[in-house]
């Protein structure tokens, strides 16, 4: 099957379609790549139709991700919204040994199957598995991306610690609503912000939720870890935070960001226990060095005004996994998934949802395969593994996290 390339005229009439994941990260990113001169859309569509689509064109034993992501751009393109002639897709592939980074080619095998071959895929990856003449991501562009992480993850930081003790109803949805509209405004209006200007970004953020009146109740604590998509995605996760919610839970989830340096950092641990191209380990040395220096200054800007909890520092967490699993470990979340539930645990959230797409083998392993260790070590531990699959029941999901629930109010 030959690929379809995105060439440099297709950036000019072509609209690049992009699966949802972390709304407000991603509107915020779809701002930049148009400044950037690409006609860029994310998608929304999140009817029942979407695991129809999957389920018609991927094989059901392929991870639920996959499922839904291919099938969210299937029925995006059967929706008769789009021009099939100047549409093209976007996917991110992670380059380790999950298959995520297959996700491209059972994608395009879906497409081929559905009458869409010749619709350009676009494959969004650091470590250059392919390459496209009409889509590149200059320094500045990645500069931008970067800020749009560490935004996205303070505002969804802060939207968590605020949405359960709001005396108004909704008060906190209006805050979002404004700093959403008014960051995707600001980066898509320039082509580079300054990183001092995100710092004051930061600080009025802050100010501003914390002046959202709220409850002095307590509530119960709740972490949610697992694979990336069914973590975030409200589509893979049947609504997961807002049922914590409506359970009388606050949501802790660890943001986007950690992944990020995961990522970064796994490249500079392979030079130690494997050997490789110095250079390349060198500016990955760099670009580590850069984005945990990036996220000191959102925590101590948390710190500094004193209403909110701090999100966890990222050379603090790989300390986590020590006496646990080994970092060498690193298919799929790797030991960043027991280190985020053992941080959690340390940071006074010791009530833990384990997210699972059904038959994720890496996932299983380093999630559910660890829970017995880390309870061992940690008693207070109260962790649920939950699956997630075309066929999974969200009511025994919502039950097994309802006995969870249970077991923390004791």
């Amino acid at each position: 099957m030959e690929r379809v390339v995105f060439t440099e005229e297709m950036k000019k009439t072509h609209t690049i379609l992009i699966p949802t994941m972390l709304p407000i990260h991603f509107n915020m990113m779809v701002q930049i790549m148009r400044q950037n001169g690409y006609k860029a859309e994310l998608l929304t569509n999140d009817s029942h139709a979407v695991i129809d689509q999957g389920l018609r064109n991927v094989h059901n034993d392929t991870c639920y991700p996959a499922l839904l992501v291919i099938g969210q751009m299937i029925d995006a393109l059967e929706s008769g919204r789009y021009d099939l002639d100047k549409v093209a897709l976007l996917i991110t592939q992670t380059g380790g040994g999950c298959r995520a980074s297959n996700y491209i080619h059972l994608l395009r095998k879906a497409l081929v199957k559905s009458g869409y071959g010749k619709i350009p895929v676009i494959s969004l990856s650091f470590t250059g598995l392919e390459s496209n003449p009409g889509f590149k991501i200059t320094l500045p562009m990645g500069i931008q991306l970067v800020n749009a992480v560490f935004l996205g993850d303070l505002l969804t930081d802060l939207q968590n610690q605020c949405r359960p003790y709001e005396i108004e109803p909704g008060e906190t949805a209006k805050k979002v609503e404004k700093w959403e509209n008014y960051l995707c405004t600001q980066l898509g209006r320039v082509k580079f912000v300054p990183r001092s200007l995100v710092r004051s970004w930061y600080k009025a953020m802050i100010e501003d939720f914390a002046s959202i009146p709220r409850k002095k109740e307590k509530k119960v604590l709740v972490g949610v870890v697992g694979e990336i998509y069914v973590k975030y995605s409200p589509l893979g996760n049947n609504n997961l935070e807002n049922f914590l919610l409506q359970e009388g839970a606050e949501v802790v989830v660890p943001g986007l960001m950690g992944f990020c340096l995961y990522c970064v950092y796994n490249t500079l641990e392979d030079r130690k226990l494997y050997g490789g191209n110095a250079a390349k380990t060198y500016a990955f040395k760099i670009a580590y060095d850069y984005l945990v220096k990036r996220e000191k200054e959102v925590i101590e800007a948390v710190k500094k005004e004193g209403t909110f909890r701090p999100s966890a520092y990222f050379p603090d967490e790989v300390k986590m996994a020590d006496g646990y699993i080994h970092r060498g470990v690193k298919m799929g979340e790797g030991w960043l998934l027991t280190a985020e539930i053992v941080s959690l645990v340390h940071e006074g959230v010791p009530n833990i949802v384990c997210t699972q797409p059904f038959g994720c083998l890496p996932n299983h392993i380093v999630g559910k395969g660890m829970i017995r260790t880390i309870k061992e070590k940690n008693p207070e531990a109260n962790i649920v593994a939950v699956d997630y699959d075309p066929g999974a029941s969200a009511v025994n999901q919502q039950n097994r996290i309802k006995l969870m629930l249970a077991n923390a109010q004791k």
